[in-house]
């Protein structure tokens, strides 16, 4: 039959008659739809009123043919969408089990109890590392200044998380002294000043041995807050953006998994000092957080006018980290009091009672406090190689951290703006005088999953108590007489958990393919095969040029930059399809696209305030560390399905 131009003229009375399946068409499916799109055309060309007319009739669904080209009638019609509606697996609500998500605000109560799990378990670790450096700044073991360079990375890690979560990511992720940074900066201090024990302390005054050290902290002060306009440079010029369009699952996988493994000969050798503590916690945590987690505990609470009332609570949901670390902490001071540890024991709590004699009673921290900073072109471009380790690390944090607590996968914006705040707090780090850059701290996205409360207040009330404790020095000192046995189990827990979190990506790739299964295996394999045999043997990078031998031999001894850096390379250049690789699952949950609905759905990376000016500026979509960025969205590589 030819279709004739009558036929598709009349759209308010002849359209209406089609939907409702009065008039009979008979015509085949290729001729029904050839009608289908003159009416589409000619309700371009038709007035407002008559477009206003055909919008009736289009809450009415058109009834679609069957095979042969026959109108399904509204019974088969409801068959067939019930039977597709079956077929659609449902859609699993992330993070349900939380009591608290990013943007909710649980009680001021609660959220003190809440940010002491996550200050107790990253304090130990923060300030080891001023007492670590302590030694090769030829500082002395009885100088008070040591206890004030603790307080001082105390208060900064309070205040560059407290930044960090209002206007950084603004993901609930703790900041803190970072590892990566003791190893160029022990390289700095070994090869550009003598050693302290060539050096003749004993026979000088005590102002001679204060200068030698002042010098020393002062190099690394400038080499830590140079290098670190490099990072600010990356983040909020939108560089980092460019990396993210090549950011797979398989990039995210072993860059996640392997901040976690890569750090368990730390958490065996902390626990060997005393293995009937550490399992005492470990268990007692693995109790609380699993096995008691639902139940329910009734505390009396006394209000004015109403009495005395029953407040019902889970604290073994919330609490588990808490609650062991006290028993645990109860006991070993009760077995110390008693003399029933060997002496020298990690597991006595008198060990660290001299820091907390010396430690001041009031220290407000000021940057300049050592002196003007000085720097080096060795140590700055040293110190370079922790600062890319560090965005690498931090990259992967932010993914982990918004899958554990349920949020949307970070926008560009957000992860620009993450890590250019990390860039001014490693400034402001190197300005104040930690002895270290600062960075995100891994451990504490897995006490997110493990205490259920994901919120961002939490955290900011967690960055007031690390400030709090930096001025109040013998408030900081006092936490720092949990036993290292202790501490090793909560990071066995917490890094268990970001190690799962990494893992738990490959969902969304082919785990059929021998190509994802290569990829995911070498680069895990690899990634803490090598920077192991690295730490091992520091000097194997003999090139004849120092500065380029540090660099690259700190970023191979970073088992998330190696094993990170592999994934990204082969799964971006050994050929797969999008749907093998993950990509099409991957950026569904990255809500790409910039729609209405994806807008909507990562409103919890937007400014604390502001929106409003923001959306009404035109220019604002180019500035990469704003809400209305873009960013760099990867073009979609789907081949062609092969016959």
């Amino acid at each position: 039959m030819k279709i004739e131009k009558q036929h598709i003229l009349h759209v308010g009375e002849e359209t209406e008659k089609l939907l409702e399946g009065t008039v009979e068409w008979n015509l085949d499916t290729s001729q029904i739809l050839k009608v289908k799109l003159g009416i589409e055309r000619q309700r371009a060309r038709t007035s407002h009123k008559r477009r206003k007319l055909c919008s009736k009739c289009s809450g009415s669904e058109e009834q679609p043919p069957d095979e042969n080209g026959a109108m399904l009638t509204p019974e088969e019609q409801a068959q067939q969408l019930q039977s597709t509606t079956a077929k659609e697996p449902p859609r699993k609500k992330a993070a349900s089990d939380f009591l608290y998500s990013v943007e909710d605000n649980p009680p001021w109560y609660a959220c003190i109890i809440y940010s002491l799990q996550h200050y107790l378990s990253m304090v130990a670790g923060t300030i080891s590392i001023p007492i670590i450096l302590s030694s090769y700044l030829c500082l002395d073991e009885d100088n008070p200044a040591k206890g004030h360079l603790v307080s001082t990375i105390i208060f900064m890690s309070g205040l560059i998380t407290l930044l960090q979560a209002t206007f950084g990511v603004r993901l609930p992720i703790i900041q803190g002294g970072n590892f990566v940074y003791v190893i160029p900066l022990i390289a700095l201090l070994t090869t550009n000043y003598e050693s302290c024990s060539a050096l003749p302390l004993a026979n000088m005054t005590r102002d001679e041995r204060e200068e030698i050290w002042l010098v020393r902290m002062r190099e690394t002060q400038g080499a830590i807050a140079l290098s670190a306009l490099v990072q600010i440079f990356v983040g909020f010029t939108g560089l980092i953006g460019l990396l993210l369009a090549w950011i797979t699952p398989l990039t995210i996988i072993p860059t996640v998994a392997l901040v976690g493994l890569s750090l368990a000969d730390v958490a065996s050798s902390q626990g060997s000092g005393h293995w009937g503590i550490f399992f005492l916690t470990l268990v007692l945590s693995i109790i609380f957080s699993q096995h008691m987690k639902e139940i329910t505990v009734s505390v009396p609470v006394y209000k004015r006018r109403k009495g005395f009332s029953f407040y019902h609570c889970q604290p073994f949901k919330t609490l588990p980290l808490l609650l062991s670390v006290i028993i645990s902490w109860s006991l070993c001071a009760l077995l110390s009091a008693f003399n029933l540890f060997p002496e020298g024991s990690p597991a006595r709590t008198e060990r660290t009672y001299a820091m907390v004699r010396e430690a001041p009673w009031v220290s407000f921290p000021y940057p300049g406090q050592w002196g003007v900073p000085t720097a080096s072109v060795a140590g700055v471009i040293g110190m370079l190689a922790a600062v890319f380790s560090s965005i690498v690390e931090s990259i992967g944090d932010y993914y982990a951290c918004a899958r554990v607590v349920g949020a949307p996968m970070p926008p560009t914006h957000a992860i620009n703006r993450g890590i250019g705040v990390e860039g001014i707090g490693c400034m402001l780090a190197g300005l104040w005088g930690t002895t270290s850059g600062t960075t995100s701290y891994s451990g504490n996205i897995g006490i997110l999953g493990i205490t259920k409360v994901g919120s961002r207040r939490v955290i900011q009330y967690s960055a007031v108590i690390m400030m709090i404790c930096g001025v109040f020095g013998k408030i900081g000192a006092f936490f720092v007489t949990v036993p290292e046995p202790i501490i090793a189990a909560v990071f066995t827990i917490k890094f268990s958990m970001i190690t799962a979190v990494g893992l738990s990506s490959a969902q969304f790739i082919d785990l059929s393919s021998s190509r994802n299964l290569f990829v995911l295996g070498f680069s895990i394999f690899f990634g803490l095969s090598f920077p192991k045999w690295a730490m091992e043997n520091p000097s194997f990078m003999q090139t004849g040029y120092s500065l380029l031998d540090q660099t690259v031999s700190v970023l191979l001894q970073t088992s998330m930059f190696v094993g990170g850096s592999i994934g990204l390379i082969l799964d971006n250049t050994i050929p797969g399809t999008d749907e093998e690789r993950g990509l099409v699952q991957w950026e569904k949950q990255l809500n790409l696209g910039g729609g209405p609905t994806s807008a909507e759905s990562t409103s919890c990376y937007d400014l604390p305030f502001g929106m409003g000016a923001v959306k009404k500026l035109t220019f604002a979509r180019y500035l990469p560390f704003l809400p209305a960025f873009q960013g760099f969205s990867r073009k979609s590589t789907t081949s062609e399905p092969m016959c």
